[in-house]
């Protein structure tokens, strides 16, 4: 039985970074999202793809014991998103984003998923991730993304949504944006008066900060980002945080509505992010993935225990 759903895009990435250049790759937030969460717990997928969808990236999926019963396939060609990143990695230009059949995209839950008590909202429209809320019958517990186009643009249908939110995963410039506060501590306590209990900022590669409440006050937890002797791409970096994150919470079967009683749990979520974000970069699109064991993964959880005890 899987305890978590994910919903978001899958798609092909054409991506150039100082380390090379790859035309056409398996990517879309969905696909990070659920490959780094399969370390911790079974997955369940909500998507849509083309009839270019290949059969090794189903196979892929479902190596990983991804439920792909939720990836509706349609006529036309899949997400296609490319990009060049510069020589620092810090910043990408986005060169093509064709929608192709994700620009109808409306999720539709198999019955099977609709008693899954985790569920993880990608980046898609608002009304779209409420709607897909709405069709869970009891989710224990609720969180995603965003992006700048929708706190500009659907401010008023992104704050209903966020509101019923458990947790809210931005980064650093989303997070000043959606708050309209500078000071990072003061955009997060006023994003969670949005609704959100917990708030997870990304920094790239400064890693995370992590902002919940505890016997009434707020507290803060910074998670560094894992020095890698090369950075080869970044692209999905931020979803396989967000599938590390929401991965070990399902595996441990926690409420966040509950988290002021337990912050230790949510610390260990965020470094197990910043874990699988950091083999997200090792290798061009999910090709990490590919031979990634759960004892690398743990060791490398080791390595930032090792790295920031004092």
């Amino acid at each position: 039985m899987s305890s978590l759903v994910v919903v978001g895009s899958l798609a092909y990435d054409a991506v150039e970074t100082p380390h090379g250049k790859v035309d056409r790759m398996l990517g879309g937030a969905c696909t990070y999202i659920s490959l780094s969460a399969s370390y911790f717990t079974k997955v369940s997928i909500v998507g849509v793809v083309g009839d270019d969808f290949a059969s090794e990236d189903v196979d892929l999926l479902q190596s990983h014991h991804v439920d792909v019963e939720g990836m509706e396939r349609v006529p036309g060609k899949t997400f296609f998103w490319s990009g060049r990143y510069t020589p620092d990695m810090n910043d990408r230009e986005t060169l093509v984003t064709d929608l192709n059949v994700f620009a109808t995209f409306e999720p539709k839950l198999p019955a099977s998923y609709r008693g899954i008590p985790y569920l993880f909202l990608g980046n898609i429209q608002p009304t779209l991730q409420r709607n897909v809320r709405a069709q869970m019958s009891n989710p224990r517990l609720t969180g995603g993304d965003t992006m700048n186009y929708w706190i500009s643009d659907h401010r008023a249908d992104l704050l209903e949504t966020i509101r019923g939110w458990n947790f809210l995963l931005v980064n650093d410039h989303e997070a000043r944006q959606l708050s309209g506060k500078t000071n990072l501590k003061q955009a997060a306590e006023a994003i969670m008066a949005m609704g959100p209990a917990v708030v997870i900022i990304k920094r790239g590669e400064y890693g995370a900060l992590l902002f919940v409440r505890h016997n009434g006050s707020l507290r803060w937890f910074a998670a560094p980002g894992y020095l890698l002797d090369q950075v080869f791409d970044p692209t999905g970096a931020g979803d396989c945080f967000a599938g590390g994150f929401m991965g070990y919470l399902a595996s441990r079967n926690l409420d966040l509505s509950h988290a002021d009683t337990d912050p230790q749990e949510m610390l260990r979520a965020v470094i197990y992010g910043s874990v699988m974000g950091s083999f997200c970069c090792e290798k061009f699109g999910v090709d990490r993935f590919r031979t990634l064991t759960r004892a690398e993964v743990d060791a490398r959880f080791q390595e930032f225990q090792d790295a920031t005890a004092f």
